[in-house]
Formats: structure tokens, C-alpha cells, sequence
């Protein structure tokens, strides 16, 4: 399956209304309706109070300012003043009630898309850079919730305003309200034309904010290689291009986004314009009077004014729907590594069985050839072969990091589709070659999915550790369980990272155990250490190692090579030798 974000098939999705869209942004919120019951009846109040004040400013001026009746003045002032601050308190209400309503939507959110990266396959991380990812869920995300928090309620505030004050001056007088609104009509063609041109600008630079962060996360993490062989050049340059490009894009984001502004501006003046022209005649001709002329000024600014403001708004619409597309592309993506139902279980004398298997990467070509073999319960399997003949791609399948493209493969008589991912990592252990450690103490580490020893005091795990036979490499370190560790790896080896990982894989009993390349960066003294470990785990236990290093896999059951799509027996060491040699003069 194809789970590159950035591919072409990941662009061609459906076109969707803007409506469509809204919909969707608005059921992020569906759990918030008492929240936003509330505030759109601040809403309400708000717009119907700042739509009243025109009209009574108006009666004000032709029934008591005209006629100098001044306290009729002083008592609409009065209440023209109470409606400003109880407007005035609606707003600030519905501000808080929207802020709140943002920040648990993006909490939500941010869950949901992380809890959907946990359930994707290794496939989708191999095709993704982690830095684009980063900013799905941290950039994306946070466009989202400064539309929801900041923008929708101005939005359907606007939207209410303009629909009272078209109301008005319809009501008023129907030929100078038509006159007033006409400027609208061009807006709105307007904004249907442009508004896909904006999003796609806005999709382009929150592409490159992504591919921005992917380039600086990928420098900072390969920081000590580009100092150790000088290529801050090369890291610059490439840097350089990303931050040109992200500039590039975020200066034609910027252009579509400010385009609705001056645009609406002009509107906005060119009504006013008719409307004073207009009014002036009707005046002239005796059936207008400057009251209400002054009134139907003020609708006209309630009409426009928000409309400049849906500009900024409709552009932070645009962002929103932009960073919702690339969010929504992946919470829509599913593993293809599912739970079948078949939960047949043969009776048989081997752990694991290949049967006719292929494999071939996404977009690659197939590395693994009908490939057959049986391991059997407590043996040592050790497979070896030239760099790129398949041998960690096996032990991939053997712990269903990837599923066969075509073939079966069997654990423990079962298809190794049918155990969930719990039933999968309690029955196989698996040490990379360059495994990965979380920030925090070695006992967190170890402990790392394994509930057994969770409840376990330092001195009841030290004892368990004892039993395994794996004291002898917790002593390597000066503080014990307590010993700190951190993700960047500074202040810890790799070699001692990788005693970490075999601690962490042995303490959990796994019933197939596999290293690969576990021991590359560990000295022959405790390599021989770690296979005097490997020797005490029940008899049961099946061990699959990887490795270059002919002493590696000595002591092994079986050796299979591995070269060109197939896994072949071996059969002694020195075929083994001849074989691997051979293999890397083809290669």
C-alpha cells in the first residue's frame, strides 16, 4: 500500500464544497453543542443590538435633534449606552466560551492523529519524513484551533450582522437598499472564483512548513555525522533550499490571503458612494429624510464592515481547510496489516513456517522469491548473506513489521495474521541493530511493555534480573536501574543502548527471539557474554540471529543464506563462509 502523504495519489482526492468541508470542521465540535448553544446566543444578542443602534440613532436625529427636544436626546443616549456595554459583555462572553471550545478540540485532535500514527504500519514511516508529520500535528493542527477559537464566531457574527442590515435597508427603502447591496453581488462572484486559488496556496505552504521542519529534524538528529565528515555545506544547502521554498510559498499564501481585503475595501467605499448619491436625490425630491439617511449610512457600514472583516476571516477559512485536508488525509488511512479471523491452528513440530512467501517493497522491487522454510522450537537459526540480500526484510515478516505480498507464514502453527499486536509482541522478542531508547532510566526501559514487573520494587526486579542470568550486564552500569538515559543518546554507547534492548527482550520470555545485528556494536568478550545468556532461556525458546560476524553464529542449530530473493540451508560453517563470499562476489 501506497501511504506516502506527498504522492500523487494522495493529492487526487475528491473535490469537495466548501459547505462539505464546514460540516466536517464543525464535527470536530459535535461535543460542544451546550458550549455553543451559548455562544451563538451571545451571537444573537450581540448582532441584534448592534443592529438596533442605527435605527434609533436615526429616530433620535428627525424626532428629537431636529426639534430640539434634548431630553429625548439624553434618554436614547442613555439607552443607546446600555445596549453598547451589554454587547459589549455578549462579545467577551463568546470569546470565552469559543477559546475554551478551540483548545479541547485541538487536544482532541492532536490525540486522535498521534493515536492514528500508533496504528499505521512501519510502511507509512518509511515513507514519510518525520519532520512533515511533526508539523501535522503541531502546525496543522493549531490553524484548526485558531479558526474554531478565534474566527468561526466572528464568522457567523459577520454573516448575522450583514443579514440584519440587508434586512434594514430593504425595509427602509427597497430601491436605495437594492442600490446599496449591488457592490455585494460582484464580491461574492468574486470570492467563488478565487477562493480554490487561496487554498491551494495555503495547501503549498503548509507543505513546505512541513518539509521545513522534516529538514531540520532530520539535520539536528544526523548532527554528529555532519560534523564528523565536515558536510555542514551540504546540510546548509539543503537547508537553504527548504527555507527558500517555505519563503516562496509563504509569500504567494500571503498574497492570496490579502487579496480579499482591498477587494472588499473597495466595495464597501463604492456603496457608501451610491448610497450618499442616492440619498442626497431622494432628499432633494422630499421622500428621504437626513435621519434616516444618516441611519441607512450607519447599515450600510454594518453591512460592509463586517464583510472586510469576513476577508481576514475567509482567508483563515481557507488556511483552516488547508490543514484539515492534510490532517484529514491521515486519520483516513488504514493499516494494511489486519486481524484475519482464521484462527486455524495446524499441528506442527516448527515455531515458524515460510511457505512460498514473496515480498516486495511499496514502489520497489521484489526482494524475496517463493521463499519456504520451517524453524522449530528451541532451536538456533542464524541467517546470514551479503548486505541487501534480504535478511533483515525475513526478520521483518518474522515479527510482522510487513506482510507477505504473496505466500503464508505460520507462528506457532497460526497464521501470523490472525494474533493481534499484543498476542504478537508477547510471543516474539525482537533487538535491532541500532535499537531505540526512550528518555528516562534504564529500568523504564526495560520495563517498556512488558506488565509482569511493572508493581516490582528496584530490589524484587534486580532479582529477577539475577535469575535471567542478566546482572552481569546491569553491573556495566554505575547506578543500575536508577542509571539515566536519554534519547539522543549522549552519555551511553551504542553498544550499551544495545545491552539495554537485550535486557529489555529477555526479561519478557519471548517464544522467538530475534537479533538483528544486535551484537555488531558490542566487544567479543561480551558478545561471548550475551550468547551465555541467550544459552539459559528456556528450552522452548526459538532464536533467529542476524549477523555478519562468522563467530556470531558458530554455536547455531541451522545457517540459511541469504542473497538474491532466497534463503537457502547453508549446512556447516565453512559452506556457510563459501557461500557468503561467493554471494558478495556477485553482488
Amino acid at each position: 500500500m501506497n501511504y506516502n502523504l506527498n504522492s500523487v495519489s494522495g493529492k487526487a482526492e475528491e473535490k469537495k464544497s466548501t459547505l462539505a468541508v464546514l460540516k466536517k470542521l464543525l464535527g470536530l465540535i459535535r461535543e460542544e453543542k451546550r458550549n455553543l448553544i451559548f455562544a451563538f446566543a451571545a451571537i444573537l444578542v450581540n448582532a441584534a443590538l448592534s443592529l438596533l443602534g442605527p435605527y434609533l440613532i436615526g429616530h433620535t436625529i428627525d424626532t428629537y435633534i431636529q426639534t430640539k427636544q434634548y431630553h429625548g436626546v439624553l434618554v436614547f443616549s442613555s439607552i443607546l449606552l446600555v445596549m453598547y456595554m451589554v454587547a459589549f459583555v455578549t462579545n467577551y462572553l463568546q470569546m470565552q466560551w469559543m477559546g475554551g471550545i478551540g483548545q479541547r478540540m485541538l487536544f482532541s485532535l492532536r490525540n486522535a492523529v498521534f493515536n492514528k500514527l500508533q496504528e499505521l504500519p512501519v510502511d507509512f514511516f518509511n515513507q514519510n519524513k518525520a519532520g512533515d508529520l511533526i508539523s501535522r500535528i503541531n502546525n496543522d493542527t493549531d490553524k484548526l484551533n485558531q479558526f474554531f477559537s478565534q474566527s468561526l464566531m466572528q464568522f457567523i457574527s459577520s454573516i448575522f450582522t450583514m443579514l440584519g442590515a440587508a434586512i434594514f435597508l430593504i425595509s427602509i427603502n427597497p430601491e436605495l437598499g437594492s442600490a446599496a447591496l449591488l457592490p455585494a453581488l460582484v464580491i461574492w462572484i468574486f470570492t467563488r472564483a478565487i477562493s480554490p486559488w487561496v487554498k491551494s496556496r495555503n495547501a503549498a505552504n503548509l507543505k513546505s512548513v512541513g518539509g521545513l521542519s522534516a529538514e531540520i529534524q532530520e539535520s539536528l538528529q544526523n548532527f554528529k555525522v555532519i560534523i564528523a565528515f565536515n558536510r555542514r555545506d551540504y546540510f546548509r544547502k539543503r537547508f537553504n533550499q527548504a527555507n527558500q521554498n517555505n519563503y516562496d510559498t509563504a509569500i504567494g499564501a500571503g498574497l492570496a490571503n490579502n487579496i480579499f481585503t482591498p477587494v472588499y475595501g473597495l466595495s464597501s467605499n463604492i456603496g457608501q458612494l451610491i448610497v450618499l448619491a442616492f440619498g442626497i436625490y431622494l432628499i432633494s425630491a422630499g421622500s428621504f429624510s437626513i435621519g434616516l439617511l444618516i441611519g441607512f449610512l450607519a447599515y450600510v457600514n454594518n453591512f460592509y464592515n463586517p464583510l472586510r472583516h469576513l476577508a481576514g476571516l475567509w482567508a483563515s477559512f481557507q488556511i483552516a481547510m488547508a490543514g484539515w485536508d492534510r490532517i484529514s488525509h491521515i486519520l483516513s488511512l488504514e493499516t494494511n496489516l489486519t486481524i484475519i479471523d482464521d484462527k486455524t491452528k495446524e499441528t506442527t513440530s516448527s515455531y515458524v513456517s515460510f511457505r512460498n512467501v514473496s515480498f516486495k517493497y511499496p514502489n520497489g522491487k521484489e526482494v524475496l522469491h517463493h521463499v519456504s522454510f520451517d524453524l522449530e522450537r528451541g532451536k538456533t537459526y542464524a541467517f546470514v548473506g551479503p548486505t541487501g540480500g534480504g535478511k533483515t526484510t525475513t526478520a521483518s515478516l518474522l515479527a510482522r513489521l510487513y506482510d507477505a505480498t504473496k505466500g503464508e507464514i505460520l507462528l506457532d502453527g497460526q497464521d501470523i495474521r490472525s494474533y493481534t499486536a499484543r498476542e504478537r509482541s508477547h510471543k516474539i522478542g525482537f533487538i535491532l541493530q541500532e535499537p531505540f531508547l526512550f528518555t528516562g532510566t534504564i529500568r523504564d526501559n526495560i520495563l517498556y511493555g512488558n506488565e509482569d514487573y511493572q508493581n516490582f520494587t528496584n530490589e524484587e526486579l534486580e532479582r529477577v534480573i539475577g535469575e535471567a542470568g542478566l546482572d552481569s550486564l546491569l553491573e556495566r552500569f554505575d547506578k543500575g536501574l536508577d542509571s539515566q538515559v536519554q534519547t539522543s543518546g549522549d552519555g551511553i554507547s551504542l553498544g550499551q543502548k544495545q545491552l539495554i534492548a537485550f535486557m529489555r527482550a529477555v526479561l519478557r520470555n519471548p517464544e522467538l527471539l530475534i537479533l538483528d545485528e544486535a551484537t555488531a556494536n558490542i566487544d567479543t568478550v561480551t558478545e561471548q557474554l550475551l550468547d551465555n545468556i541467550l544459552q539459559k532461556l528456556p528450552a522452548s525458546t526459538t532464536r533467529v540471529i542476524i549477523a555478519h560476524r562468522l563467530n556470531t553464529i558458530e554455536n547455531a542449530d541451522e545457517i540459511y543464506f541469504v542473497n538474491s530473493g532466497e534463503v537457502v540451508r547453508a549446512g556447516s560453517l565453512d559452506d556457510a563462509v563459501n557461500l557468503l563470499l561467493h554471494g558478495k562476489r556477485e553482488s
